[in-house]
């Protein structure tokens, strides 16, 4: 009897193992409901903060940079929610992994659309670029990446070996560390200008191009240029947003590197800090410090001005173009 009992306990046994094995949770853990539903309550505050200033401001840029942002970790974040309930459902899995992978992406452009708009302001002599190719030149390799995490994305969430999904892996790593290479390039040129800038030295050949406003961001005194309060706050909000999405990026980078079995990709908290709680403050930054309101509505609009001569742009109070004239090149001086 015993003899015929075992070989019974043995099967069911391993029957169990593998039963278990084939409902693992592909996530190697199960999301959290309670973290999953205060990121979605997050994520979808702020978006609509964002679209309500959007609004308010009467502008079209963060359409398709902030807002598409939000609504991309509005899903991820939907997804993993429902994961905390089955976290062996396939949909939830594959509407997480692509979306959070390519969510921050739309919001990096905006700010390489904002930096332009401010060098626009401070002065593109100091700048290697013009304002316009700080967005013809980053929103293009911005939408490379968007394009490559997605199709990486796309085949990891669909495969069925993991063999297949290690190639979506792979193609999503490409991504994300072009992404972080031109993050690392955009952050030596804003380096670059801000060092001309406070030491007063433009590029060889170029003029001290301005925009000024009638709450002029950039005024000339005895002792130096100064800035106002105004570009203060987007200059640190600016830096602050950059900084939590150059975290995330190297974080996804090592997570990705170290493949889906690994240690980090396993492990949620660090998903939770290191992409949901930086693309969050990067967001509600830019709720408090929105560039409509501390730059003027048309300042992510205003167009490049020559760079040939000295001259002097003034806009009206409504951030508009009023009139140009020419000013006398003045000798170096400090800045604060």
């Amino acid at each position: 009897m015993l003899d015929q009992i075992i070989p019974l306990i043995s099967r069911a046994d391993n029957a169990t193992a593998a039963d278990f094995e084939a409902e693992r949770s592909q996530y190697g853990y199960t999301p959290t409901k309670y973290v999953t539903l205060i990121f979605l309550v997050l994520f979808s505050i702020t978006t609509l903060i964002h679209t309500a200033q959007t609004t308010r401001y009467r502008i079209i840029w963060p359409a398709p940079t902030i807002l598409l942002a939000g609504i991309l970790e509005i899903a991820g974040w939907a997804g993993r929610f429902w994961s905390s309930y089955d976290d062996t459902k396939d949909t939830p899995f594959m509407i997480q992994i692509v979306t959070t992978i390519i969510g921050p992406t739309p919001f990096l452009a905006a700010i390489f659309m904002i930096f332009g708009a401010i060098v626009r302001i401070m002065g593109q002599g100091y700048s290697r670029l013009s304002p316009r190719y700080y967005s013809l030149i980053f929103v293009s390799c911005d939408v490379i990446s968007l394009v490559v995490q997605g199709a990486g994305g796309g085949i990891a969430a669909s495969s069925s070996t993991l063999e297949d999904a290690n190639v979506g892996g792979n193609i999503m790593l490409g991504g994300i560390v072009f992404q972080l290479v031109v993050m690392t390039l955009f952050l030596g040129l804003a380096a670059e200008f801000f060092y001309r800038f406070c030491t007063d030295s433009p590029i060889a050949g170029r003029a001290f191009a301005r925009v000024e406003t009638e709450d002029s961001h950039v005024t000339l005194t005895d002792s130096g240029y100064k800035l106002s309060t105004d570009m203060r706050v987007m200059l640190v909000a600016l830096f602050f947003s950059t900084a939590c999405l150059y975290i995330r990026a190297v974080y996804r980078t090592i997570e990705l590197a170290s493949g889906w079995n690994g240690a980090i990709i396993e492990t949620e908290i660090w998903f939770n800090i290191f992409d949901g709680a930086m693309i969050v403050l990067a967001f509600y930054t830019m709720n408090f410090a929105h560039p409509s309101r501390l730059l003027g509505r048309d300042a992510m609009s205003a167009k490049d001005t020559s760079l040939g001569k000295p001259e002097q742009l003034e806009m009206g109070s409504s951030g508009s173009l009023s009139s140009v004239r020419e000013v006398q090149p003045v000798a170096p001086r400090s800045h604060y």
